[in-house]
């Protein structure tokens, strides 16, 4: 029989006393590391469903983002590397997923660690990890909880897969994500977001990951970019990202998934993340306009790239500043953010960084920015929409002047340990054989696509036409002679035949060889030689 107290009982009408106080809807009264007993009592009953529903389907938002990355990264890459940035972000949340489990959300999360800076493995494979009210909020069960910072970890990996673009190798890049998760990213989350990190205890204000999620990612991939080294200089002729359509379409996936970031950052169905979702709006399309009209200035031309980037680095600002500033701030947010981060696009060719995807500009500059205007902007009367943090301090419309310092060291040390520890790990991982970061002169030429997959993001003869399109780079091109043997230009054996002077050939009525082996065109034809034979008498 379990022991456990029985909850308050629910008043007349079926509904509990939601949110008539501070805190949860429900007085938590469980036992034990897992809430009570479930196959005795129901363990829902310290929960809000409607919390637990919004912050499950917030949880989905956020996966979403995943592919978003890829196709926006995609987009951005050569057509010969397109299909290689989409497998680099799922695979990411493959091996993500895995380290989360195993021992990433107790080295960020476990509530018993008392260091401040990592977390130890109390929750090792999930263990314990059920119905008690979670360490982000008591609106939600700790199983949830952690099921949704997964999504966040996932997304900041794939954000760093930006780095590899069109030179560097998948295996090495799987591997680095595992390590990194473990020795960055969950250090850091549990600085700021664990009830016994430092940051936390410091008085950071960080709402949905400036820190853990936007720094990192942005000084990791800079780091494991300075690591890779540059892309092939004569590669970077006339160089244009090659589907803008996709980088389109990965910018709404995105946008969509950040209402789930930033919204289910409040961790329940109220005020707050009402406020977060308008708050990544605003900035994310003001962070747009900026973005344009600075790209306007120079070409005199609209530009859907440049959309693409103002509303990312807009909803990357938005991203630690959303739950804490009002609706106005967020419009002054948006405008800072595209022209920071606009200009910061000019930050590696400075430091001769090949950061392909402008990765710190757009996502370790613009989560400072937002960091900064928390000092600035922060309100209470915002946190306290969520009927939990009633209380807590803003920054300066709160006359609290010190935020700004409490607010820059955690940039500093965010910033700092990220790229370090980054760079350290990367270098240690290329040194071991069998796993160097980057392909050869040759695959890079050749594509990532073809050297890492073997599968294309179009017809393989494009593919193969793109690279013709090059020249190997030790000699000028009128001095060099492509090096790929003529059949293994084309996918289809009887088109590389054809390059060798022989005809096409129909082989078993099945190879699609051009006209000559096409058996649809072959069957019209000879229907139509029948035709005529049978009209001129047979002759």
């Amino acid at each position: 029989m379990s022991t456990d107290v029985p909850a308050e009982p629910i008043p007349t009408g079926g509904f509990a006393p939601n949110y008539g106080w501070v805190g949860a809807p429900t007085v938590y009264n469980g036992t034990g590391e897992n809430g009570g007993d479930s196959a005795v009592i129901n363990l829902n009953q310290w929960f809000s469903t409607g919390d637990m529903a919004y912050i499950l389907i917030s949880s989905c938002m956020v996966l979403i983002m995943v592919p978003g990355l890829g196709f926006l990264y995609s987009g951005l890459a050569r057509r010969k590397s397109a299909l290689s940035m989409i497998w680099a972000c799922m695979a990411s949340f493959s091996v993500l997923t895995f380290q989360w489990y195993f021992w990433g959300y107790s080295l960020a999360f476990s509530s018993t660690a008392t260091n401040g800076f990592i977390g130890n493995l109390k929750h090792f494979g999930l263990k314990g990890t059920l119905a008690t009210p979670s360490p982000g909020s008591p609106l939600i069960p700790e199983l949830l909880y952690s099921f949704y910072q997964m999504q966040f970890a996932g997304v900041t990996a794939a954000i760093i897969m930006g780095a590899i673009a069109e030179r560097g190798r998948l295996i090495p890049a799987m591997v680095f994500t595992f390590c990194w998760a473990t020795l960055v990213y969950c250090p850091v989350a549990c600085w700021v977001w664990n009830v016994n990190g430092w940051a936390f205890n410091y008085g950071v204000l960080d709402y949905a990951g400036g820190g853990p999620v936007e720094i990192v990612s942005g000084c990791s991939a800079l780091a494991y970019s300075m690591v890779l080294g540059r892309r092939q200089e004569k590669m970077m002729l006339n160089f244009r990202p090659h589907n803008v359509s996709l980088i389109t379409l990965g910018t709404i996936l995105l946008w969509f998934g950040w209402l789930g970031f930033n919204g289910g950052s409040a961790f329940g169905a109220n005020l707050r993340a009402v406020m977060a979702c308008w708050n990544s709006c605003l900035t994310a399309m003001f962070g747009a306009i900026t973005w344009c009209l600075l790209d306007y200035r120079l070409a005199r031309k609209w530009s859907m790239v440049g959309w693409c980037s103002g509303t990312i680095s807009g909803l990357v600002a938005a991203t630690p500043a959303s739950g804490f500033i009002p609706l106005w701030a967020s419009i002054i947010l948006g405008v800072a953010a595209g022209v920071i981060c606009n200009f910061s696009t000019k930050i590696k060719f400075w430091i001769r960084i090949d950061d392909s995807m402008d990765v710190l500009a757009e996502h370790g500059i613009a989560g400072m920015v937002g960091l900064i205007f928390n000092a600035l902007f922060g309100a209470d009367y915002i946190i306290g929409l969520d009927g939990v943090n009633n209380g807590v301090t803003g920054g300066w419309l709160n006359h609290n002047y010190k935020q700004l310092y409490i607010q820059v060291a955690y940039i500093v040390a965010c910033t700092a340990y990220s790229f370090v520890m980054s760079a350290i790990i990367a270098y240690g991982i290329n040194a071991i054989p069998g796993l160097h970061l980057r392909a050869s002169e040759e695959a890079e030429l050749l594509g990532m696509d073809d050297d890492q997959l073997g599968e294309f993001a179009y017809d393989y003869v494009e593919v193969r036409r793109d690279y013709l399109a090059w020249t190997p780079t030790k000699d000028e091109p009128e001095k060099t002679e492509s090096n790929v043997a003529a059949g293994d230009r084309h996918g289809i054996p009887a088109h590389s035949e054809m390059i060798n002077g022989h005809p096409p050939e129909l082989e078993d009525g099945q190879a699609h060889t051009g006209v000559g082996g096409d058996r649809h065109g072959i069957a019209a034809t000879e229907a139509e030689i029948k035709e005529k034979s049978a009209a001129n008498g047979g002759q």
